[in-house]
């Protein structure tokens, strides 16, 4: 039996953030998958648990296609983007992550008032504090809260918990919004 080789692969993140002036929670992940890559938009891998468990939160229908999940997001006052511009990473694996050069945070919150920054999991937000930690800190900062990550890599975390959590605190700033649906 062959063994398969793992290599690192310099990659640069390729599609822009998703927002407008009227976003009020930003939502990052680390880094592109390679699914997401090859469909040149966030959590395009078919396990991913991001758009069911971000419809569900906001309690709306899960989108499908891409313009629907950018108009959900828009609709709903959320931006979208990841922690990291470009890396050195083996395949998908955030844990591979190195060599990590951070998107400028600033694009998004000059233009709109964020009240609060979610990461997607535990290396989003670690690298979210390495690199960007000190956007959220002061007085009329966004408030940091990590969740814990949709990714099929995490299997404790059940759809239905997963899924508690994350309303719970979104809900925290849906109910300050308003919202239309």
């Amino acid at each position: 039996m062959q063994r398969q080789r793992y290599e690192y692969e310099h990659v640069t993140h390729s599609f822009g953030p998703v927002y407008d002036e009227h976003a009020r929670i930003l939502i990052l992940g680390s880094m592109p998958s390679v699914k997401s890559r090859e469909q040149q938009f966030y959590y395009g891998h078919p396990k991913n648990r991001f758009w069911k468990v971000l419809a569900a939160a906001l309690e709306e229908r899960i989108p499908e296609t891409v313009e629907e999940k950018k108009r959900l997001l828009l609709r709903r006052h959320v931006a979208l983007w990841d922690v990291i511009a470009s890396c050195d990473i083996v395949g998908s694996s955030d844990s591979s992550i190195r060599n990590a050069r951070a998107n400028d945070m600033r694009v998004i919150l000059d233009k709109a008032d964020i009240r609060a920054v979610f990461v997607n999991g535990g290396k989003a937000y670690e690298l979210f504090t390495r690199y960007c930690k000190a956007l959220c800190a002061g007085e009329g900062a966004p408030r940091l809260i990590k969740l814990p990550s949709t990714s099929p890599a995490n299997a404790a975390w059940s759809l239905e918990k997963l899924t508690d959590v994350w309303k719970t605190e979104i809900q925290i700033y849906a109910e300050e919004l308003s919202y239309k649906k």
